[in-house]
């Protein structure tokens, strides 16, 4: 399935999610990522806590860390968050990132890499 924003598109899997985001869009929770949430969360019928979030920062835009703490006292969860960048100046953002997220931030170079990983993950649960 394939949700298409204004800024930015969201693919869902059975088990993750991919998010890819445009260039210059300053994320929060209000006006992208409730929306993001509540589309997934009708599609899949879950909460979250059985979903990989995968940000594929192909684009550069920033993201209100503080944010999290709206997702997280709006009853949702995570299994994981994984970041997808190649840039350099991303690992500054991330570390503000992990600040607020419940859990450790798995980063990777790839979108294949973070997929791969996601899916040895699920084979080595059951």
């Amino acid at each position: 399935m394939e949700l298409n924003y204004d800024f930015g598109d969201v693919f869902i899997f059975e088990t993750f999610v991919v998010s890819e985001i445009k260039n210059g869009i300053n994320v929060t929770w209000t006006n992208h990522g409730k929306r993001i949430v509540d589309d997934v969360v009708h599609f899949l019928g879950t909460d979250g806590k059985d979903i990989v979030y995968i940000s594929n920062r192909v684009h550069s835009y920033s993201v209100v860390a503080l944010d999290w703490v709206k997702f997280f006292s709006s009853s949702y969860t995570l299994k994981g968050y994984y970041i997808v960048s190649e840039s350099p100046s991303s690992r500054l953002n991330i570390m503000i990132e992990n600040l607020f997220f419940n859990n450790k931030i798995k980063t990777f170079n790839s979108l294949y890499s973070a997929v791969n990983w996601c899916r040895k993950a699920e084979v080595s649960e059951k």
